[in-house]
């Protein structure tokens, strides 16, 4: 029992001594779990935050994507809106241009016309003016004045000369038979009547040497050739063209002729042929009112032909050469659509 008690009287003391360090440690875990607990709630309530914006968020991408995908297709709308626009203007502008020139050669037609009555005109007045100079020649010669001193007599003469010979003067030597001023000369040279007029002599040097004497007028041959092509005749339309060109190669229906020529052979996607055509138009009949139509023409065929640069230099030769027309509007609005500047750029040194 004796020896019981200091082992007992340890054990006490010990456990006075842990029980205060066991209170402690219990304390900081209750606290440490307390911590952890409240960093957990923190965490929880900030995962759900974020939950929520991640969702507002989404949404907003959503809409986002949606508006785009609704833009896009107006986009899309809208560019074949255009298009279509585009199409029907260019349409529009072609069928104004073929109306301009169908226009412009009836213009030339009515122009051509009105020549042929002002010389036809002339021509009734040179007329007139021959029929006139010949009734004043057969008129009969006017009488004396009456202030006019009579002519001596000689009273010795018979009154009434011998049959067969020839009057006498009054110095006894027979008078020389002249023409009476009243009777019309022989025809001939000097005979105003059979004088060619000067509109006759225009209407001859205005001929062209190579069309036979029955040939039709420019402006005939050329009527019809074009009442042809307008009625999609091309065939025989080309034919009639041609027909002008060789019979009136210098006439300005010739340069006509030869712009519808090449329109046919681009119609027909001839194009290296309408090119030639339209080089000869330039080239012969650089002042005809088919020249911009020409330039513009060429340009897009040699397009066609992926001759791309040398489509851009004939478009800008016709805008240098002929800026006010309608063509050269067109031209700047290909290349401009092309994305080409209208005036080349000057290479930097």
């Amino acid at each position: 029992m004796i020896q019981l008690r200091p082992r007992f009287a340890c054990a006490l003391l010990l456990l006075a001594l842990v029980a205060p360090q066991a209170h402690a440690v219990n304390k900081d875990m209750v606290q440490l779990q307390t911590q952890v607990q409240e960093l957990q709630t923190a965490v929880a309530r900030l995962q759900q935050s974020n939950d929520e914006r991640m969702g507002v968020l989404k949404d907003l991408v959503q809409q986002t994507a949606d508006s785009v995908n609704k833009m896009s297709l107006s986009i899309s709308t809208l560019q074949q809106q255009m298009a279509t626009q585009h199409d029907s203007t260019n349409a529009k502008l072609d069928q104004f241009t073929t109306q301009m020139q169908t226009l412009s050669d009836s213009l030339d037609e009515v122009k051509a016309r009105l020549n042929n009555l002002e010389k036809g005109l002339k021509s009734v007045q040179d007329q007139q003016q021959s029929i006139d100079a010949a009734l004043q020649n057969l008129a009969p010669p006017n009488p004396a004045a009456p202030g006019a001193a009579a002519q001596p007599t000689d009273n010795s003469l018979p009154s009434t000369q011998p049959t067969g010979t020839a009057p006498t003067s009054n110095s006894g030597y027979p008078m020389s038979m002249s023409t009476p001023s009243h009777i019309a000369p022989p025809m001939g040279a000097n005979n105003p009547s059979t004088t060619p007029t000067p509109a006759s002599r225009t209407t001859l040097a205005s001929r062209s040497p190579l069309a036979a004497p029955g040939t039709p007028s420019a402006a005939s041959l050329y009527k019809t050739a074009l009442s042809d092509y307008m009625a999609a005749s091309y065939a025989l339309a080309s034919t009639e063209f041609t027909a002008v060109v060789s019979a009136y190669p210098t006439d300005p229906y010739a340069g006509n002729s030869l712009y519808y020529l090449a329109e046919i052979d681009y119609r027909s996607g001839k194009y290296a042929s309408a090119i030639k055509e339209y080089d000869r138009v330039l080239a012969q009949f650089p002042n005809s009112p088919k020249a911009p139509v020409s330039h513009l023409h060429k340009g897009q065929a040699l397009f066609e032909t992926n001759k791309r640069e040398a489509g851009i230099t004939e478009l800008r030769a016709l805008i240098t050469r002929f800026p006010s027309t309608p063509e050269a509007a067109q031209a700047r609005g290909r290349l401009s659509g092309m994305g080409v500047p209208v005036v080349p750029r000057r290479a930097t040194q």
